[in-house]
């Protein structure tokens, strides 16, 4: 017998179960009838021994019920049929798959036969930012921190304000307010103060290379930057130092922007607790700042970047935006390039911007937009936008018994009446009650897929969440999931897919309220962006959180209600994210709330 094989057999069961392996397997030259085609379940036996008992045990994992022969039969030829199948991870020819290898089946948000602004159709042809304004540069370093980036641009563009100088402005308040917030892992002091010098030498010479340039801004740590550490927030990737820029990076760089520091997330992008502790929202500190784009929210509200990359995967942009009263834009699945950024779930991971207020948010997804070798998911598209569009006449969809219960407001409610008041037509629509949740089987079993060795490894373990709703516990189970399962949820993407489509040849955009359960899930499976922004405020008696509750430890109690920010969100149609931003300004302005910053800071 090989090394190799008596590895996999010392690995996969009792070593004393050899001899009788080598006894059932035919021998290595035994003759074949010619013609005769391979037959499923005549492989070598391989594995653990398995019984009708183990069947019966297994059974309560993946909620199917066999007979008494059913079981027995499975368990007769499972080391012949079933257990080969494994040997990828556990046989002899145990093949280690690279981190940046995606899997051969891609999820495509367009389905045939629909128009989208990707291949052709938009509102608003070419892209036109607002016109600058003559507002004077404040003598308050608070005020300019605080400015939105389309105010910022026209200050650097006209040489009233430095790139050096805003970027001394938001290290100082780094210095004085993260050790509150713990919103940033790595801090880029001298790199940031390099690329401002350059951008002022540049802008001085005449080359000015758009409305980033010269803009300090924070990178979800998931971002490959090189040179520079890439954390994942997760301690076995603290010491982690890549050698290449991620393309979102490289883009940003080529914008003339200006990386001042890489921003917590909760670890491998859950929530808001990293390896340095929980980011908390610098509207309220006695609370997680949500995540698990808990870093680029937190920095972003409390004034210390101009903007910030965030990613999303299940919520992950427009809870930290909701909660921190910041405008996040989920992009198109596949309008952004994921190159050299880590990897949870192949078919729904995407990164987009969070900033201060909506223009901004499109300015930067200009800047990032548009495909790249690295990322097989990534495709040409076009992002058409008007800052001066009308807006009138655009169909909005709500959901009527949604906005009459929680999570919804009377911040949610007022949006609506905003809609219409500002000549957009309210619509109602409606989707069938289908266990939408059940589509997170794709997430947990591509994250576990993702993280497989670090969870089989037990440097998992490592992680400072091990509390039964983090990764760890969530990668571990996931292993039991069933492929075929695997397979009719894919498949039910399909169909869900499909129900928004009708829902979109009713209306233009959605207004539903931030965390409704349904919409996140559905709306991050199907691919369509979103656009979360304040819309008002709200008091609260209770600290939020993403974590499911643990009596040990409650969350604080206020007494009497804080005021915080609470936010609306905005669906749109796959690559339409002009429209949305359209939609999105106009709103803002009527709100007139998103110039307000947390108190203290």
């Amino acid at each position: 017998m090989s090394a190799s094989r008596r590895e996999f057999l010392t690995c996969s069961s009792l070593a004393v179960l050899a001899a009788a392996l080598d006894a059932q397997a035919p021998p290595q030259n035994q003759p074949s009838t010619p013609g005769a085609p391979p037959a499923f379940g005549t492989a070598p036996a391989v594995g653990p021994e398995v019984s009708a008992a183990t069947f019966a045990e297994a059974e309560k994992l993946v909620q199917v019920e066999m007979t008494v022969a059913d079981r027995a039969q499975a368990a007769s030829n499972w080391r012949m049929q079933m257990a080969p199948s494994y040997e990828l991870r556990v046989g002899p020819r145990k093949l280690e798959l690279e981190p940046t290898l995606a899997p051969a089946t891609q999820w495509n948000p367009s389905l045939p036969g629909i128009v989208t602004a990707r291949n052709g159709k938009s509102h608003a042809p070419g892209f036109v930012r607002s016109a600058a304004s003559a507002k004077p540069l404040p003598a308050s370093e608070e005020e300019i921190a605080f400015a939105p980036v389309a105010q910022l641009s026209r200050w650097i563009e006209s040489r009233d304000l430095t790139s050096e100088r805003l970027t001394g402005i938001y290290l100082r308040r780094i210095e004085r307010f993260d050790p509150k917030l713990h919103c940033i892992i790595t801090l880029t002091r001298d790199h940031a103060l390099e690329q401002a010098r350059r951008a002022d030498a540049e802008i001085a010479a005449g080359h000015y290379r758009g409305p980033l340039h010269g803009i300090p801004w924070g990178a979800k740590d998931l971002l490959d930057t090189a040179g520079i550490p890439t954390t994942y927030g997760a301690e076995p990737y603290r010491n982690r130092v890549p050698k290449q820029d991620s393309a979102v990076v490289a883009r940003l760089n080529a914008a003339g922007a200006v990386l001042i520091a890489k921003l917590s997330l909760g670890a491998l992008a859950l929530n808001d607790i990293w390896f340095g502790g929980q980011t908390m929202n610098p509207w309220l500190l006695e609370e997680g700042s949500s995540g698990s784009s808990a870093g680029p929210g937190s920095a972003t509200a409390a004034g210390l970047v101009g903007f910030a990359i965030g990613s999303e995967t299940g919520g992950s942009i427009v809870s930290p935006s909701m909660r921190c009263g910041v405008t996040g834009l989920r992009p198109t699945y596949g309008r952004v390039p994921r190159t050299g950024a880590m990897t949870l779930c192949w078919s729904l991971d995407k990164l987009g911007p969070m900033a201060r207020c909506v223009e901004d948010t499109v300015l930067v997804l200009n800047a990032i937009t548009g495909p790249d070798p690295g990322d097989l998911a990534s495709v040409p598209s076009t992002l058409s936008f008007h800052s001066g569009a009308s807006v009138a006449g655009l169909r909005v969809g709500y959901f009527p018994a949604w906005m009459k219960e929680s999570p919804a407001t009377d911040v949610d409610r007022a949006a609506l009446e905003t809609v219409k008041k500002l000549g957009m037509k309210a619509v109602e629509v409606s989707i069938p009650d289908w266990p939408y949740d059940s589509l997170n089987l794709i997430l947990f079993a591509e994250g576990a897929a993702a993280f497989e060795e670090l969870t089989l490894s037990h440097k998992v373990d490592e992680l400072k969440a091990q509390v039964p709703d983090a990764w760890p516990n969530v990668f571990r189970q996931s292993r039991f999931l069933s492929a075929v399962d695997f397979v009719q949820t894919d498949r039910f993407r399909r169909k869900v897919a499909e129900e928004m489509v009708r829902v979109f040849s009713q209306v233009d955009l959605l207004l539903v309220p931030s965390l409704r359960d349904e919409m996140l899930v559905i709306t991050n499976f199907t691919g369509h962006p979103s656009l979360t922004m304040r819309a008002g405020f709200v008091e609260v008696s209770e600290a939020r959180s993403d974590w499911a509750p643990d009596p040990k430890h409650p969350l604080p109690k206020f007494s009497p209600p804080r005021r915080v920010p609470h936010g609306v969100t905005l669906i749109g149609r796959l690559f339409d994210e002009g429209t949305l931003a359209q939609a999105g300004m106009a709103l803002e302005a009527a709100f007139a709330v998103a110039a307000e910053h947390p108190p203290g800071f």
